[in-house]
């Protein structure tokens, strides 16, 4: 508590930085679990509906699942009936729009995380000034005291730049590979829903053709 109380305004900022870091972190930690789905029974799922000709039942099982991939089939079920490019790039367009917000707030670990040892840089500075401005006012008769508070300060708030920015170093790159393994779930998904609708709608129109050559 010493070490606290003598920080000085410096170390209670780099102690709510830290709690802030570690606010935006757990939510956004408990954003992607949820987001996170196993997309290949997902689209078993899906696929298994649309063969059963029930495109309704296979939309509202798309809104009623949380996460990007679900967000991704949905938008391959609205635009089905265009063609393979139209309904890559609408699903695309879905994916970048779903990757921003998975990142939301990221930026904030990050931030944090290289400031706190510059502001525990600059609380030390501070303390070894007022050290030696202690020296200076007491000499030759100098009392330790004095001197050690703002030594105690330099130590503290190096100390706490460096508890702070290690764990952000380990929280940022956790979320990092948390959305890049989803991104690949994204990608993978987008093309396998819209190579799914685009050979159905091939099936549908050579069979259509067929009955037109039939009925002549």
């Amino acid at each position: 508590m010493l070490g606290i109380a003598e920080g000085g305004v410096v170390l209670w900022v780099i102690l709510a930085l830290g709690v802030v870091e570690l606010g935006v972190f757990f939510e956004r930690l408990l954003h992607m679990r949820r987001a996170s789905i196993n997309y290949a029974d997902f689209l078993k799922g899906i696929r298994t509906i649309l063969a059963r000709g029930n495109i309704s039942e296979a939309a509202a099982i798309c809104e009623d699942t949380p996460g990007p991939v679900a967000a991704l089939v949905r938008v391959a079920l609205e635009h089905r009936h265009e063609s393979r490019r139209l309904m890559r790039e609408a699903v695309d367009s879905t994916g970048r729009a779903e990757l921003v917000r998975l990142e939301r707030r990221i930026s904030v670990v990050a931030t944090i995380t290289y400031t706190a040892p510059l502001l525990g840089l600059l609380g030390t500075v501070l303390g070894i000034a007022e050290s030696a401005v202690a020296i200076r006012a007491q000499v030759p008769l100098v009392d330790v005291v004095h001197v050690t508070n703002g030594l105690l300060k330099a130590l503290t708030t190096t100390a706490a730049g460096l508890l702070v920015a290690a764990p952000g170093y380990a929280m940022y790159n956790l979320l990092i590979t948390r959305i890049d393994r989803i991104a690949l779930d994204m990608e993978s998904a987008a093309t396998e829903i819209v190579t799914f609708l685009t050979s159905v709608n091939d099936e549908k129109g050579g069979a259509a053709a067929e009955g037109d050559s039939d009925g002549r």
